[in-house]
């Protein structure tokens, strides 16, 4: 009976798994990532990967990886994508997904922030400022969170990416004014200095046994144009956002929006929303702890721990689909775990479509641009053609919602 359910709408499932690339992309030297590959460097180093569901699609027929075979006639259909953006951060990722391309990179910060952003910051905040360098956000709080507790003073790092970082114990700032210290630094970081995202960092414990609590927020720019999400909210869908897809979009073009504090949240709520939501639109999760919490930190057993538990998740999420729902899982970059440095990597990355019109075992070859995603969906959904990007669907003829089977 489940199954008949809103008969007479179309939803998609839109599922990013965060830092899960598939081979390094052609420009991969320009970024100094020759040789990356998340997903099959990991599976190499922990002597295969355990994803027979992810298998079942197609993955294992997009490239071999060891431990997924290729299926004979895979459920789905499967490809890769490359990214046409400059850039290989999370913003630009999920934007790419969204139908904006970007010609310019956001600005980094190598040697850290410069003096006039720092001593601004410090004004307005009334608060000094610690580490200002490109740091891994574990080994920063240890090395800085001592003396954060004796003065109070902020500690400020970034990364490879377009990013400023502000981290802080509980008991020093709450949560709530960490929160509103981000947006200064948000309103500061405009022109030249626009960063993609200013994150708070909260964390808790003592000296020695510091972590970083489930009250992480991004602080982003907002689009630089209409996305796919954008379109969808002006014709009258909704959009669900589970994990950080609203931070990323800053709000805009967001229905509905499920902050979650780990994958196995984000799985539960992406499954009840699938349940339970009514109407068509856009069912839209990230995962990201293959990102934050092993790829960052050079863990490929976390990783592909991390992969296998969203693969033993995907049996209820396909029972629960309706004839009308189409699945979409994908990634916004590399991050691989088994190189000798921490930042995201210039990757392709999979794609796997499951239902709607979709055609079991069809190869959709190599995507020239993350915007076919956004292409596809506009398409699915009756939305105005984009700007760029091309569907890889068939458009649907109205009212059919039969598989391609």
């Amino acid at each position: 009976m489940e199954r008949s359910r809103g008969s007479g709408t179309r939803r998609v499932i839109l599922i990013v798994l965060d830092g899960v690339g598939i081979g390094e992309a052609p420009d991969a030297a320009e970024y100094g990532d020759e040789g990356s590959n998340s997903l099959v460097n990991t599976a190499a180093a922990v002597g295969g990967l355990n994803l027979p569901h992810l298998g079942r699609l197609g993955l294992g027929n997009i490239t071999g990886i060891p431990g997924v075979p290729p299926e004979a006639v895979p459920l789905g259909m499967f490809g890769k994508m490359r990214e046409r953006s400059r850039g290989k951060d999370t913003t630009t990722g999920h934007w790419e997904i969204a139908g904006i391309i970007m010609d310019k990179p956001f600005p980094t910060y190598p040697d850290g922030f410069p003096d006039e952003i720092i001593a601004a910051f410090r004004e307005r905040t009334g608060r000094g400022v610690l580490a200002n360098k490109p740091a891994s956000g574990t080994v920063v709080i240890e090395e800085f969170g001592p003396a954060h507790l004796a003065t109070g003073d902020l500690i400020v790092y970034t990364s490879a990416d377009s990013v400023f970082q502000i981290a802080a114990h509980v008991e020093v700032v709450p949560e709530e004014e960490l929160y509103a210290i981000c947006r200064i630094a948000r309103e500061l970081l405009q022109g030249e200095h626009a960063v993609s995202r200013v994150i708070a960092r909260p964390f808790a414990g003592e000296p020695g046994s510091f972590w970083r609590t489930a009250g992480r927020r991004d602080f982003s720019l907002p689009p630089p144009e209409e996305t796919l999400l954008d379109a969808a909210v002006d014709a009258g869908l909704s959009v669900w956002a589970v994990g950080k897809i609203a931070d990323i979009f800053a709000g805009r073009g967001i229905s509905h929006s499920f902050p979650t504090g780990s994958n196995a949240e984000g799985v539960a709520r992406t499954l009840q929303l699938v349940r339970e939501a009514e109407g068509s639109g856009i069912i839209f999760t990230n995962l990201v702890e293959t990102d934050a919490v092993y790829g960052h930190r050079n863990d490929p057993h976390g990783y592909a721990a991390a992969l296998s538990e969203f693969d033993a998740a995907l049996p209820a999420l396909l029972d629960l689909m309706r004839p009308t729902d189409l699945l979409i899982i994908t990634a916004d970059h590399g991050v691989d775990p088994t190189t000798g440095g921490t930042d995201h990597t210039r990757e392709y990355v999979p794609l796997l479509v499951y239902g709607g019109p979709s055609v079991p075992g069809s190869n959709l070859g190599v995507r020239d641009t993350f915007a076919d995603v956004a292409a596809s969906v506009r398409a699915y959904l009756g939305l105005p053609a984009p700007r760029v990007g091309t569907s890889f669907l068939e458009t649907p003829r109205a009212g059919d919602g039969q598989r391609g089977e």
